[in-house]
């Protein structure tokens, strides 16, 4: 059979380089090396290649896609495999591809280094090393963290790697983590309401128990300890501690208002819509609380978080700078924002003037098909991009305290078929004397929220002993306290 050969090099480097391979036989079926690894998920599956393939290939025309993360633009090539004739002839069947991978953007000039901090892989993964290794380079992560996670008696793939660094998968350009993945779903039927939720343990030496607790475990372990407790544990260790699924859970609320997280994981099922409200009204109640991201299940998405320190990266410095909020999420494209000479994380005081010049730079693939700057959860100034890169630059009205945002979207679809879309992290704004006007009404929201919470603990939630069930109401009224002072 005729074969199609590749081989795939970083145009800038020359250097032969890992990529997912996308290709497509004539009736569209796809096809592969026999013993490829396959990279299943939203849209057409891909093949996992070193940097070279060999494809047997049908007679007809095959379509061939190469993708490395994000940052390089995606390489598509339509070709017709013959059967017979002059050597080096579509004719002579056998087709020959030199792949070169052209940088779209400056990020790593610019000291922005990716990262996707929720990865497992699930009981059927068969070959968790290989994949891991496949993992980081083809996605060109700098940092990828898997994580261990308890659902009843499920073998996950990533349970079987120890917290902290994984040295056999990490060097210069790749540093390769484990950590742990804690949470709590009660309600089978509303399993991201009506339970504690989940959260993302990074940076840590030893395992925080439990791993998971309540109908996660069995129909006889109690809702008990609470996550902030596990938020704890992994600080004292100098862990990274991030919410996970958009700040779903009813304790999310009461970590965030209680200062036990770093930041919050947005869009990391790939599976939910963007969304940004329970984020947006942490944001309007004062809690600072830097955006991150993920592809949970196998990959199955672009998302990452691009954080900024040198050029060349550093993890700790990379781990600081989520911290911090210097950063942006994204599936795509680059979003570079400022608020005067002010970067996001940064506070910035109230201006004289009564406004603030805020510059949104992007850079993308994808055409962007539209630029927001966000303020205290209202879009304040809108620009309809409908390009691949651009700048757009406004003075905002600065009359209250709170923070101010930016983030793209485009109508564009990725080869995981999701929508493009970036969000910075904010710059907020203190000085004024004025909390944001939509304080009061976000207060409430998560006011309310607890009371549920309250109500489900006191009636409903099951616990060894009165003085456990007492110990995470205090935490939850706590909570809801901070919420509270907001009301007036």
């Amino acid at each position: 059979m005729p074969k199609i050969t590749g081989e795939i090099r970083d145009a800038q480097t020359g250097d032969t380089v890992q990529a997912r391979v996308q290709a497509l036989g004539p009736t569209g079926e796809p096809i592969a090396p026999a013993d490829a690894m396959w990279k299943h998920g939203p849209g057409e599956p891909f093949f996992y290649s070193d940097g070279q393939f060999s494809i047997d290939a049908p007679r007809g025309y095959s379509q061939v896609l190469v993708e490395r993360g994000t940052e390089f633009t995606p390489w598509r090539q339509t070709v017709e495999v013959g059967s017979g004739g002059a050597a080096g002839t579509a004719q002579s069947g056998d087709i020959a591809l030199d792949i070169q991978l052209e940088r779209w953007g400056d990020l790593p000039e610019r000291g922005f280094h990716p990262g996707n901090t929720h990865i497992h892989y699930d009981d059927k993964e068969t070959e968790p090393d290989r994949r891991l290794a496949y993992d980081s380079r083809v996605e060109n992560l700098r940092m990828t963290a898997v994580s261990v996670l308890k659902r009843w008696d499920l073998d996950y793939a990533t349970n079987k790697y120890p917290p902290g660094v994984l040295t056999e998968f990490t060097d210069t350009h790749h540093y390769v983590q484990s950590g742990e993945e804690s949470r709590h779903n009660h309600d089978p039927d509303r399993p991201f309401v009506i339970g504690y939720g989940h959260v993302m343990l990074l940076n840590i030496r030893n395992i925080v128990e439990p791993i998971s607790r309540g109908l996660l475990v069995d129909p006889f372990t109690p809702d008990y300890p609470p996550l902030s407790y596990v938020c704890d544990d992994a600080a004292s260790q100098g862990g990274l501690v991030i919410w996970c699924h958009n700040g779903q859970g009813m304790e999310a609320p009461v970590a965030a208002a209680l200062g036990k997280i770093h930041a919050i994981n947005l869009f990391d099922p790939f599976w939910n819509d963007v969304e940004y409200d329970l984020w947006y009204h942490m944001l309007n109640c004062g809690i600072e609380l830097p955006a991150s991201t993920g592809s949970d299940w196998f990959v199955s998405s672009a998302n990452r978080v691009y954080a900024q320190g040198e050029q060349t990266f550093d993890y700790e410095s990379w781990s600081e700078s989520i911290k911090q909020g210097n950063s942006f999420i994204t599936n795509g494209p680059a979003i570079y924002f400022t608020v005067g000479d002010s970067v996001p994380g940064d506070t910035v005081g109230a201006s004289s003037s009564g406004s603030a010049s805020v510059k949104v730079e992007w850079q993308s693939h994808y055409a962007v098909d539209r630029v927001e700057i966000v303020v205290n959860g209202v879009v304040a100034a809108a620009h309809q991009a409908n390009s691949a890169s651009g700048v757009f630059e406004a003075d905002i009205p600065i009359e209250t305290d709170g923070w101010i945002a930016a983030r793209v979207a485009g109508s564009a679809r990725d080869s995981f078929n999701q929508p493009i879309w970036a969000h910075s992290s904010p710059v907020y704004i203190k000085g004024t004397g004025k909390p944001p006007a939509s304080q009061p009404g976000s207060g409430k929201f998560f006011f309310d929220r607890i009371d549920e919470a309250v109500e489900w603990v006191s009636k409903k939630g099951k616990f060894y002993t009165d003085s456990q069930r007492r110990e995470v109401l205090e935490l939850h009224r706590a909570g809801q306290d901070f919420y509270r002072k907001l009301l007036k």
